[in-house]
C-alpha cells in the first residue's frame, strides 16, 4: 500500500484527509515541518501533502529542505493549502510543488485525481531512472 505523508498543523483538515485516504493508502501525519522532515529522512513517503502555513517552518521551507535531501528530493509534494488567491496556484508550482489543492477539501475527488496522478508521475520518474 503506498504511503501519503500528511503535513497539516490543524487536527480537523489531518481528521478529514485521513476519512477521505485511509481505505486507499497507509496514512502518516505530522504537524511540525521539522517533525515531518526527520519522520519522512527515517521512513520516506510515496507522495506528501503539505500545508503552506504551518508554524515555524511553513511548507514552502520544508519543501527546499526536502528538494536539498538526496532521498527526499523526489517526492511528489502536492500543496494542500488555504492559500486561493489568484495567481497562488502558479506561485506555489513555480516554487517547485509537483501540484496544488486548496481547503476546505469540497470535492475530495479532486485530492483523490491529484494523489493518483503524483504517485502516476512518480512511478514513472523511477523506472526511467533504472532503465
Amino acid at each position: 500500500m503506498k504511503k501519503i505523508a500528511v503535513v497539516e498543523d490543524n487536527p480537523d483538515n489531518r481528521l478529514l484527509v485521513q476519512a477521505i485516504l485511509e481505505d486507499l493508502y497507509e496514512v502518516v501525519e505530522y504537524e511540525t515541518g521539522p517533525e515531518a522532515l526527520e519522520g519522512m529522512e527515517n521512513d520516506p513517503p510515496d507522495l506528501v501533502l503539505l500545508d503552506i502555513s504551518l508554524p515555524g517552518m511553513d511548507g514552502a521551507e520544508v519543501l527546499r529542505r526536502l528538494r536539498e535531501s538526496p532521498r527526499l528530493k523526489t517526492l511528489p509534494v502536492v500543496a494542500l493549502t488555504a492559500h486561493a488567491m489568484a495567481g497562488d496556484r502558479e506561485k506555489y508550482l513555480k516554487a517547485g510543488f509537483d501540484d496544488y489543492v486548496t481547503k476546505p477539501i469540497l470535492d475530495e475527488g479532486i485530492l483523490l485525481e491529484v494523489i493518483a496522478s503524483g504517485l502516476k508521475h512518480s512511478a514513472q520518474a523511477e523506472a526511467g531512472e533504472s532503465n
